[in-house]
């Protein structure tokens, strides 16, 4: 099953190979990154903060001292999303009035990364407050799909997206709470996995609104949300979790073709455009020709129309930190407690059907890459098998994996033409909670299957 392909860049892994091998120094692997970008960016404008000098001066100094051991990402050359704190970085989340924040340390996440031994080369283009599943802001401008540039790589993660798959960096690190990691993903053909709620930090990725304030101290990981990679190949998201993990991370090693899965395609409310719909279900079908296990239908799946709707309201008051909605309305201490035994219930559920299949199948959103608008996707209705559907009904494939705190590893499948372009589409690949690294290898094996 093809798909489209833009780069045949070496690898994050790759990369480090051959700096430790002697073939490269971080040096020549940081100026090649940096001609990729800007050969690249003009036209795909991912990149929102470069840290050129920087990350040059930092390569010179590594050359000088060499890896250690504990460094598996010596020399690699990244990015990451605008709004994680980078010491001596703005970050502004697409704000104007924000663009006088300049982070004075970085993030927890950053920190691990860079002690890791990769050289951070800037900072990814957002969508204004995180918001959308398109990447445009006025202070960074509108980046564009490296497949057509006429569509959008995703959001709200999409700089991180359309850098890996262009190919200007083999590795990027972005955020997810809507889809923001595993639709771009989905939508630029890349890899990328959304973890276990909890399992990498997010201390340091907070609102520059609220982190100039003198009296703030982020302790915490916003509800629903985390942080997760992006990459080319499942090897690379595999060492970002593990260099990135706040826990010791260990994979069953159980081979595909011993385990039972369940594919879900369709949601109460949230119809598949065929564009995505055709590629998945050809997906399904190569699977159970190669020998794998996949049932169709489960009666332990949970009521999804009810998970969507307790996802939707906690993901509302989540992202407006419990201030009253545009009609006025406002949750009340209660509410919150009413939504977090129903999140409870809900993984309860989720529990105990993983206690039957090893793997969850489903789509990252019901469309390919969408064309640019000057509205949020959210805000406008969604083109869908010829029908106009409320946009944000879309979310539903995206809390899936989020209302229940599901990691959820998104590999290419093949392609689709939604829209009349040809473009890439993913699949999600859910586990149980702290199976990240069985999800990522439970990818890698569908992969190896559909492009064999």
């Amino acid at each position: 099953m093809a798909y489209p392909r833009l780069t045949n860049k070496p690898g994050a892994l790759e990369t480090a190979v051959a700096i430790r091998e002697g073939r490269l120094s971080v040096a020549e692997a940081v100026d090649a990154a940096i001609a990729r970008i800007e050969h690249l960016d003009a036209e795909i404008d991912a990149l929102a903060v470069p840290d050129f000098e920087r990350a040059a001066e930092t390569a010179k100094a590594m050359d000088a001292s060499g890896p250690s051991a504990d460094q598996p990402l010596f020399g690699v050359p990244m990015t990451v999303k605008e709004s994680f704190d980078v010491a001596g970085l703005q970050s502004c989340w697409g704000h104007k009035r924000l663009t006088s924040y300049v982070a004075t340390s970085d993030s927890e996440l950053v920190r691990r990364l860079k002690a890791a031994g990769a050289v951070i080369l800037g900072k990814t283009n957002v969508p204004v407050d995180l918001t959308d599943w398109q990447s445009f802001n006025p202070v960074y401008g509108r980046t564009n799909n490296p497949h057509n540039t006429d569509r959008s790589p995703g959001g709200s993660s999409g700089g991180s997206a359309a850098a890996v798959a262009s190919g200007m960096v083999p590795i990027e690190f972005g955020t997810d709470i809507g889809g923001s990691v595993r639709v771009p993903a989905h939508f630029c053909g890349v890899w990328a996995h959304k973890p276990t709620w909890g399992l990498i930090s997010k201390r340091g990725h907070v609102h520059p609104q609220m982190a100039r304030r003198k009296d703030f101290v982020a302790a915490y990981d916003g509800v629903l949300s985390v942080a997760g990679p992006f990459a080319r190949n499942a090897d690379d998201l595999g060492i970002m979790m593990q260099v990135a993990g706040q826990y010791p991370l260990a994979s069953s090693g159980k081979p595909l073709r011993d385990c039972r899965i369940l594919a879900i395609t369709e949601y109460p409310g949230a119809p598949v455009d065929a564009s995505v719909a055709e590629p998945t279900q050809a997906a399904i079908a190569a699977l159970i020709k190669a020998g794998v296990s996949v049932d169709r239908t489960s009666d332990l799946v949970p009521d999804l129309a009810k998970q969507q709707a307790d996802y939707m309201l906690m993901l509302n008051v989540a992202m407006a930190r419990g201030a009253p909605s545009p009609n006025g309305s406002q949750a009340s201490a209660t509410d919150w407690f009413d939504l977090l035994d129903a999140q409870a219930a809900n993984q309860a559920q989720w529990a105990a059907l993983f206690e039957t299949y090893d793997f969850v199948l489903a789509p990252p959103a019901p469309v390919l890459a969408i064309p640019h608008s000057d509205k949020r996707a959210f805000d406008q209705p969604m083109r869908i098998n010829g029908a106009d559907v409320p946009g944000a009904n879309g979310l539903a494939w995206s809390g899936i994996a989020t209302f229940p705190c599901l990691p959820s590893t998104v590999l290419p499948i093949g392609s689709g033409t939604y829209e009349g372009a040809e473009l890439p589409c993913g699949m999600q690949v859910m586990g149980p909670l702290m199976s990240d690294l069985d999800c990522i290898e439970a990818a890698r094996a569908i992969g190896n299957i559909l492009h064999s």
